[in-house]
């Protein structure tokens, strides 16, 4: 599938030693719906590193960037940052990537 267009982040998070699950719980809480009912998401993994019990590594897919930043300004992100922050060791990683090619299985 060609996506050139589209742009892919890879969001790292160091949640407080022991606080990796309160970090999901307010995730599941603010984001997945939003994700879910965002037409600008293409796709979106939220996993738990099996070597570091502290990280979450979110992988999001966007039609574009201006889908990603229009996301980064709706409440319940705004929501979501503000009450994860204080769980998280240090700010969130980010890595901006450029969608070459995907393949998307249904």
């Amino acid at each position: 599938m060609d996506s050139t267009d589209s742009i892919a982040l890879i969001v790292t998070h160091h949640a407080l030693p022991g606080r990796r699950d309160a970090v999901r719980t307010v995730w599941e809480q603010h984001m997945a719906p939003a994700i879910d009912a965002n037409p600008g998401h293409l796709a979106y993994y939220y996993c738990f590193d099996a070597n570091q019990p502290d990280v979450i590594t979110a992988f999001q897919q966007y039609r574009n960037a201006e889908d990603a930043a229009a996301f980064l300004q709706t409440d319940p992100y705004r929501a979501y940052e503000r009450e994860v922050m204080p769980l998280l060791a240090s700010a969130p990683q980010v890595q901006r990537l450029t969608t070459a090619w995907t393949k998307v299985s249904v």
